[in-house]
C-alpha cells in the first residue's frame, strides 16, 4: 500500500508534467520523485515498518535510500525516453518496478531498524 501509493504520486504527477505541462520526461518524473519522498517517508515510518527511530537518524538515513533511488529512476528515464526514444508511459513503470524493491530491503535492514 505504502509503495502503491508512492508509486501513484510519483507516476501521476509525472504523466502531468508530460502531458499537461509538456515538460521533458526526466524533468517531469524527478518531480513526481520529489513529491512521492514525504509520501513514502511518513507511511514506511508509521506503518509499514512501524518505527520508533528519532526523525532525525531515521529521516537522514532514509533520504540516502532516495537518492539511490533516484538515481536508479533518473538513470532508467534518462536510457529509456532520452537515449532509446522509448515513451514515458512505458519507460517509467520500469523504474517502479526497481525502486520499491530496492527500497524496501534498504529501508527495512538499515533505514527502520
Amino acid at each position: 500500500m505504502s509503495g502503491g501509493a508512492s508509486a501513484l504520486t510519483h507516476f501521476g504527477i509525472g504523466l502531468a508534467g508530460v502531458h499537461l505541462l509538456h515538460l521533458r520526461p526526466v524533468i517531469a518524473s524527478t518531480t513526481g520523485f520529489v513529491a512521492s519522498i514525504a509520501v513514502s517517508y511518513l507511511l514506511q515510518r508509521m506503518w509499514v515498518f512501524r518505527s520508533s527511530a528519532g526523525h532525525v537518524l531515521a529521516g537522514s538515513k532514509f533520504l540516502v535510500v532516495t537518492a539511490v533511488a533516484f538515481t536508479i529512476n533518473t538513470t532508467v528515464l534518462w536510457l529509456g525516453t532520452e537515449v532509446l526514444s522509448a515513451p514515458y508511459p512505458v519507460v517509467q513503470p520500469v523504474a517502479l518496478t526497481l525502486i520499491p524493491l530496492i527500497n524496501y530491503v534498504l529501508n527495512s535492514r538499515w533505514t527502520f531498524s
